[in-house]
């Protein structure tokens, strides 16, 4: 089973075989651009949309992936993750729409709107501390308790095949790119983007973009092996786990840089989207804009494909509001 596949025997063809088996349950979100971000960086920037889906994340795509390949026997005792969010709900989402339970461990810091979306789709929270520590612990003792199958947020191969549908859609919806740029936390994106990019277009150019106060991807990525934080702090919420084996193993091999953002950037960038690209945007799916204005001598005059991971944020707790 797939599940069981080392992420270094994912194939173009997995990812294939996992496009058509989520379509039914995903969007083909769109590819949109601004003049006025156009302008300003320098480059011609391609928006991949992800936001857009139901659940309000890529994440979806992977956890859907995960959800409908599994056999019946397996699926009939549900599935069960931990996450700071957006998996969380993705999983959610897609064991409802399989009609299976879903058990999630969650830090009690998460954002309401993405604890609430959990509950709309039928899931089922445990809350834990903000650290990896703590929900490793207390997810061991769910998965225990309920027996559901484990469905890594982004350790996992099947996750990654899935999350590689993206950057395909992407690249059917652009005329050749120079270059694509997603957020890195622990990797799944990043690593589908990997799988899909280096096999049907070998010569765009991979890069991943981090928050400053959660950089562990960055020192593994200059250091040559993981580095783990366990309880980093930025606003970025969706960036805060680290590596894991089965991710490092793209990001080592397939990831042309790796670059950082302030909060306060990555604030500055998250105002800049929802004012020209005027499409709702969590603060973690604005740090590649924020590190491309940070970085332009690297992006100006190309075509950059950006994936936009996520939309789902608190309305009445905005990083620029105060109080």
């Amino acid at each position: 089973m797939l599940d069981h596949t080392p992420a270094a025997d994912l194939t173009i063809e997995d990812m294939r075989i996992a496009h058509q088996r989520i379509k039914p349950h995903i969007r083909r979100t769109p590819v949109m651009v601004s003049d006025y971000l156009n302008d300003l960086t320098g480059a011609q920037l391609f928006f991949k949309c992800e936001n857009f889906q139901e659940a309000g994340a890529f994440k979806v795509r992977g956890a859907s992936n995960a959800v409908f390949g599994l056999g019946d026997d397996i699926a009939e005792k549900g599935v069960c993750t931990h996450s700071s969010g957006n998996h969380a709900l993705s999983l959610s989402y897609a064991a409802g729409r399989r009609g299976i339970p879903c058990n999630v461990v969650m830090p009690r810091t998460a954002p309401q709107a993405k604890k609430d979306a959990v509950r709309r789709y039928g899931g089922t929270i445990t809350e834990c501390e903000p650290s990896t520590s703590s929900r490793e612990a207390t997810f061991s003792d769910v998965q225990a308790r309920t027996g559901g199958e484990f469905v890594h947020p982004y350790n996992d191969p099947r996750v990654i095949a899935g999350q590689a549908t993206c950057s395909a859609e992407l690249l059917e919806q652009t005329d050749g790119l120079d270059a694509v740029i997603a957020p890195i936390g622990g990797g799944g994106m990043v690593s589908g983007t990997c799988l899909t990019v280096s096999n049907l277009s070998p010569s765009t150019a991979i890069y991943a973009a981090e928050p400053e106060q959660a950089d562990d991807a960055y020192r593994s990525f200059k250091a040559g092996h993981i580095i783990a934080d366990d309880a980093p702090k930025t606003i970025a919420d969706g960036l805060l786990v680290p590596l894991k084996e089965n991710t490092w193993h793209f990001v080592s091999n397939n990831v042309t840089d790796i670059f950082t953002a302030s909060d306060d950037e990555i604030i500055q960038a998250m105002k800049l989207t929802w004012k020209y690209l005027r499409v709702v945007m969590e603060p973690s799916s604005a740090v590649p804009l924020a590190t491309i204005l940070k970085n332009p001598d690297v992006f100006r005059g190309k075509r950059i494909g950006v994936i936009v991971t996520g939309g789902n944020v608190d309305l009445d707790k905005l990083p620029w509001l105060k109080g």
